[in-house]
């Protein structure tokens, strides 16, 4: 996610956390600290307000982590690469692959809502007993109870059956294994997150016209909602026109690439300037593939660099780009396509480069079955 930075690891995977965390952590440590504790344990002095609040604060903070843990952890356990786990202002988001069976999808999904709800119910819990037991401690008491129930409207609002929402992936699961059909479980389950985003969306405007400004939150979780759903439904709709399709029929070869021990000047001079490509394919010593460079990346080399600086170093490693077989699904290949490459897809048979598939290449293999032309099978 754009504006994040890596601050270490969990479950195994990398995590980030967006510049909105901070926020996130100041806005509720400001609810709690200086509106539910005043109200809820009054005449405490603000200092303990203070430090209570920046307290439930940064525990609410781990529990959301604890839920997006717990969504890796399921994942890398049912045999699902996860990318990595990033923590922003609406709590959030594991990026992995495509569960390969209708139960594990389902695994992964609850899993997140399940880990809220025991959190929430043993906060509660512990809230409530506390109180009972000590009848002193009111503020952690009610710092516990707010953790509690916090995290138990956090699972139950996760539950609602609407992508991006871990219901969403429930319903998703439960409808590709009781149809055999995946594209179309995600498709339905895609359009009930665009009705779901709808409803938040005007639900939020109408509390804040009623004189309630917190519904601008709502909104903006809405939006958010409405854009993730689309963003799914334009991929489920993606993966329907390309079921059949293999990656060999979609690939452009041979392939233009450079060798990868090249200074960035010499691979300018000699492979860039006459391929006329954006991006370029790197070969090493042994003709394997190594990575992919980007022409605004070697543009962004300076020119007292660019004759010691090989071009390899510039490059996104091939560990990093969206690799796949000629004979794999072309859907399935589409999803491994990342941010740091665009939608580019090295084409690997027997450790060598073979082909290469661009968004032109699907597009104009989508058009000619439109059309009915032959689609070879490679």
């Amino acid at each position: 996610m754009n504006g994040s930075v890596r601050v270490g690891q969990v479950a195994g995977v990398p995590l980030r956390m967006h510049w909105s965390v901070p926020l996130l952590v100041v806005m509720f440590a400001y609810g709690l600290g200086r509106q539910a504790l005043p109200a809820w344990t009054p005449g405490r002095p603000d200092a303990v307000y203070a430090l209570a609040g920046v307290v439930g604060a940064a525990l609410l903070t781990g529990s959301l982590l604890l839920h997006e843990t717990a969504h890796a952890a399921t994942a890398r356990r049912k045999q699902i690469s996860v990318e990595d786990v990033t923590l922003w202002a609406l709590g959030g988001m594991t990026r992995m692959g495509r569960p390969k069976t209708a139960a594990a999808a389902f695994a992964v999904a609850v899993s997140g809502p399940l880990t809220s709800l025991l959190i929430g119910g043993a906060a509660l819990g512990a809230g409530i007993g506390l109180y009972q037991l000590t009848g002193w401690a009111e503020v952690p008491a009610v710092v516990l109870m707010w953790l509690g129930w916090a995290n138990l409207f956090l699972g139950v609002f996760n539950l609602l059956p609407a992508v991006p929402l871990d219901g969403g992936r429930v319903v998703q699961a439960v409808l590709w294994w009781r149809t055999g059909d995946r594209e179309r479980a995600d498709l339905a389950a895609s359009r009930s997150g665009q009705v779901l985003a709808v409803l938040l969306v005007a639900g939020g405007w109408i509390s804040v016209l009623r004189g309630a400004p917190g519904g601008l939150w709502i909104v903006f979780v809405g939006l958010f909602v409405m854009v993730v759903a689309g963003a799914e439904h334009r991929r489920a709709a993606l993966h329907t026109e390309l079921r059949g399709l293999r990656v060999a029929d979609a690939m452009t070869a041979p392939v233009t690439s450079g060798a990868d021990w090249l200074s960035v000047q010499r691979f300018i001079d000699e492979v860039a300037v006459p391929a006329h490509h954006s991006a370029l394919p790197l070969l090493d010593f042994e003709g394997r593939p190594s990575g992919l460079v980007q022409l605004r990346r070697l543009a962004a080399v300076p020119v007292a660099e660019r004759e010691t600086l090989r071009v390899r170093e510039v490059a996104v490693p091939l560990s990093q780009c969206a690799v796949a077989a000629p004979d794999e699904e072309l859907g399935e290949a589409v999803d491994r396509i990342g941010l740091r490459t665009g939608p580019r897809i090295l084409v690997v048979d027997g450790g060598h480069l073979v082909g290469i598939v661009t968004a032109k290449d699907i597009t104009r293999l989508l058009r000619r079955r439109t059309l009915g032309g032959t689609v070879g099978q490679g």
